[in-house]
């Protein structure tokens, strides 16, 4: 008798030759024209926040591995791609403990509690995000924190602005292309949309991340915005504003598709972008929050599992050749 045992691993079973190292090592490189626009804009306690946040990150890891009596696993950088994304949505001016407590939750709750790599339904970074704007909010009021800053433009933050000055004085305030490269307070790297553009497309370029959920969850905020300022336009923003605002471009390429917590099938993919920039314009033209990406990712990273159950259905009919 054959006694030959069959080895079954966790899916996927296909690779394409890269590493783990290698996937968040292209996630880094794509990131660093946003964080070091962020350090020359905000200085100093902006690079002060991104290297204590990486390093936290790791930390956590470390200390999670021996406590689990894991191989360590900081090797594969994953833990400092979430440190560095969580640093890039932070005030330069956050105090050294809440970034702390952010990596803490993000890497233990957001990563390990779920079970590790490639387990977690929820993108870490975020879980981190949103547990620190519900407990802390103040130390996210962008207006606030940079008060003592002196800029050569407007030094509010667009989305509050528009929550509260209306959709007229926020588009004269910060004109779009203004937005675009990076004219406005809010998180370190989240405000020059040209180096999030092209980190983001060398991500599409290289594999890294899916086209789809990217493409759709744009046009999902495009045409929200677009109908909402097509029927108030005093009261509702521009697309492009929206677009180049806030955590948008940040989320859109480097949150939206994270492997773990978005869907793996084609049509579901298109179906779950759509919903998750839907759900933003939302958030911001009539709900409580002057931005709400974090929520909104985190609202359509729940129902994931039940959006890439969609199938579509093959056409023509089977044949029987019994």
């Amino acid at each position: 008798m054959n006694n030959t045992k069959l080895i079954v691993s966790h899916a996927p079973f296909w690779h394409d030759g890269d590493s783990l190292f290698q996937l968040n090592l292209n996630y880094i490189l794509a990131l660093l024209p946003a964080a070091v626009f962020g350090v020359l804009q905000f200085g100093g306690p902006a690079l002060g926040v991104i290297a204590l946040s990486v390093s936290s990150a790791m930390l956590w890891e470390v200390i999670m591995n021996l406590l689990s009596k894991q191989k360590l696993s900081i090797g594969d950088m994953e833990s400092a791609v979430i440190g560095l994304l969580f640093a890039l949505m932070l005030p330069a001016t956050t105090p050294w403990w809440i970034v702390m407590v952010g990596t803490f939750v993000a890497v233990v709750v957001g990563k390990f509690i779920f079970g590790g790599v490639g387990a977690n339904p929820f993108h870490p970074t975020l879980v981190g995000m949103a547990i620190l704007m519900m407990s802390w909010p103040v130390f996210f009021d962008f207006d606030a924190a940079y008060v003592s800053y002196e800029f050569e433009y407007t030094a509010l933050a667009p989305l509050a602005a528009l929550k509260f000055q209306g959709a007229s004085a926020a588009s004269e305030l910060f004109p779009t292309g203004g937005l675009f490269m990076g004219q406005e307070v809010g998180g370190i790297g989240s405000t020059f949309g040209l180096g999030l553009v092209i980190g983001g497309i060398y991500l599409m370029l290289r594999g890294y991340t899916r086209w789809e959920v990217v493409v759709s969850f744009l046009a999902g905020i495009l045409l929200t915005a677009g109908l909402f300022h097509m029927s108030n336009s005093e009261s509702y923003a521009s697309p492009l504003f929206h677009l180049f605002s806030g955590y948008t471009l940040l989320g859109a390429f480097f949150l939206v598709a994270e492997n773990s917590s978005s869907p793996v099938n084609k049509a579901p993919m298109f179906i779950y972008g759509f919903l998750g920039g839907f759900m933003i314009i939302l958030m911001r033209n009539i709900g409580v929050y002057a931005d709400g990406t974090v929520l909104a990712i985190l609202l359509i990273n729940l129902v994931n599992p039940l959006i890439d159950t969609i199938r579509p259905k093959a056409l023509g009919k089977g044949v029987n050749n019994a």
